[in-house]
């Protein structure tokens, strides 16, 4: 199995895609071990600071060193030389927060795994054309599950997964699940600000392993 179908079907597996972005290596680091330490096994670390590509470099060698069995993505890439970058630091996948054609191809050069940001029908066609089997829909909180029911049976072969605005909360994931998505991206819901400033690392374990459970039990009805 390539790495692009193991993640088709790992990340729908899992259900959550947990993204952070931290200036802090060490910061960086330690999040992602009390993710692996809660059972997540593919994280997006997004590109939304100056320190961004040095921490993945340092984040992929954990991975390689300690946490073996995690994937590491990379989200926030909006243009082709963004992507070689982090694709030369060993990113696993790329995310971008729209449609940029320009990463999909050098995702496809790679024949890596590539999810677009989209937020309108006429984009998750365009996404498609372009061979993406997995889309994000940014942002969540805007478009509602209502809308992923509203477009689920126009697009039978495409994951969808909304970022942005998802609760660490049984109904509202509930609701997303309902409505027809393969998982949910969390962020600053599941990893503020706050926790990352002070460095509690327990609390966003305990946190992640809240919001699988929550989404296990969500998949099993």
């Amino acid at each position: 199995m390539d790495k692009k179908t193991e993640l088709l079907k790992l990340i729908p597996e899992q259900g959550i895609l947990p993204l952070y972005f931290y200036k802090d290596t060490e910061v960086s680091l330690n999040v992602l071990r009390a993710l692996f330490n809660a059972g997540i096994r593919t994280v997006e670390y997004t590109n939304r600071g100056e320190a961004a590509l040095k921490n993945f470099r340092e984040m992929k060698q954990l991975c390689e060193r300690e946490l073996n069995g995690m994937y590491l993505g990379i989200g926030t890439i909006k243009n082709a030389d963004s992507a070689k970058a982090f694709i030369d630091a060993g990113a696993d996948y790329i995310i971008s927060p729209g449609l940029v054609e320009d990463a999909a191809k050098v995702a496809d050069q790679n024949n890596m795994l590539w999810v677009p940001g989209c937020m309108t029908p006429t984009e998750v066609i365009r996404a498609e054309q372009l061979g993406a089997r997995f889309v994000k829909l940014f942002p969540g909180n805007i478009l509602g599950p209502a809308f992923v029911s509203a477009i689920k049976e126009l697009f039978p072969e495409v994951m969808f997964m909304p970022t942005g605005g998802v609760d660490l909360d049984k109904e509202n994931i509930a609701g997303w699940f309902k409505a027809g998505v393969t998982a949910v991206g969390m962020g600053s819901k599941l990893i503020s600000k706050q926790l990352l400033e002070a460095k509690d690392y327990g609390k966003i374990e305990s946190m992640t392993k809240e919001a699988m459970e929550i989404v296990r039990s969500v998949k099993s009805k």
